[in-house]
Formats: C-alpha cells, sequence, structure tokens
C-alpha cells in the first residue's frame, strides 16, 4: 500500500497523532511516516484543497483551512454546546483559575459545565483547599488546534481569534 495513503487515512480518522503513534499501528517507518506527511500536506497545498495537514506541537493533524470553516459550521455538529465552550473560554484565558471563583461570576452551573470539560479531557482540576484548580490540558491545545500549550500560547492565540 502507499505510504502516503495509508498516513492520509489515518489522519482523516483520527485525533492528531505523533508520527510514533502512526507508526505503531502501521508497518511503516517513521521515516517513511515523515515522508508521507510531507508529500501529502504538499499535495493539499498544490491542489489548493480545503483540507490542511498541520503540526500541533508533537502531532499531525487534518483539517479544514481557516477560510473555510464558517461555510462548515452550519453542517457540524457541536461538540462542545455555547455555554461549555463560554466556560473553557474562562478558564484558557485566566489559568489557573478556581472553581468557586467562576461560579461567583457565572452561577452553580459552572460546576456541570467543569465536570463536561473535564470528562472529554480539555481541562484538568488540582484540589485547591474545598474547591479545584482549573487549567487546561495539552487536549485542549490539540481540540482546538493551537500551536504550543502554554498558558502563554493559549492566551495569545485566543487574542489572535478575538482580532479576526
Amino acid at each position: 500500500m502507499d505510504p502516503v495513503r495509508v498516513v492520509e487515512s489515518v489522519l482523516f480518522s483520527s485525533k492528531p497523532l505523533k508520527i510514533s503513534e502512526i507508526a505503531g499501528t502501521t508497518q511503516l517507518t517513521e521515516s517513511e511516516i515523515r515522508g508521507a506527511v510531507k508529500k501529502l500536506a504538499k499535495e493539499y497545498r498544490d491542489r489548493s484543497s480545503a483540507i490542511e495537514i498541520v503540526k500541533i506541537g508533537p502531532k499531525y493533524s487534518m483539517q479544514l483551512r481557516k477560510e473555510f470553516t464558517e461555510c462548515a459550521r452550519p453542517f457540524t455538529e457541536k461538540e462542545v454546546p455555547d455555554d461549555v465552550l463560554k466556560i473553557a473560554a474562562m478558564i484558557a484565558y485566566h489559568q489557573p483559575v478556581l472553581q468557586s471563583a467562576l461560579a461567583k461570576v457565572l452561577g452553580s452551573e459552572v460546576y456541570k459545565d467543569v465536570e463536561k470539560l473535564r470528562s472529554m479531557g480539555l481541562v484538568k482540576a488540582k484540589k485547591r483547599g474545598q474547591t479545584l484548580q482549573l487549567t487546561t490540558t495539552q487536549r485542549f491545545a490539540e481540540y482546538f488546534g493551537i500551536e504550543g500549550s502554554t498558558r502563554e500560547d493559549i492566551k495569545r492565540w485566543m487574542e489572535s481569534q478575538l482580532k479576526s
């Protein structure tokens, strides 16, 4: 089988993956996979596709180009409801943030919404007294296509999204 088509099918049907993860489930070497990722990314670029191959930290993913996301939005199913997304944005921008502080500002629904974010692996919590200290996870950065996963990277990305 053509390594490029194998990598394409894996990236299409998966969350962002490291080269080593792809190698672990296919019979391709890491070198073959790197070459296939580069070739595939070039193919999509050369034909001006609405799809692109992106590197997010050490992982690779297939996603829509930014200029096409609004066109596709009406046809996509929301995985994160708007009210939960609002909480995710607050956590991401102000992290680390206490869950009790969010509840004071946004109301008791925060507890349910934080639990949803935790179950999705987007937010992690550490016990701080009688409340939880909330921060985003690596999965948060991957989910939203953010280059880097530090607090500064996420805050910078969020500010850039507000400007555009």
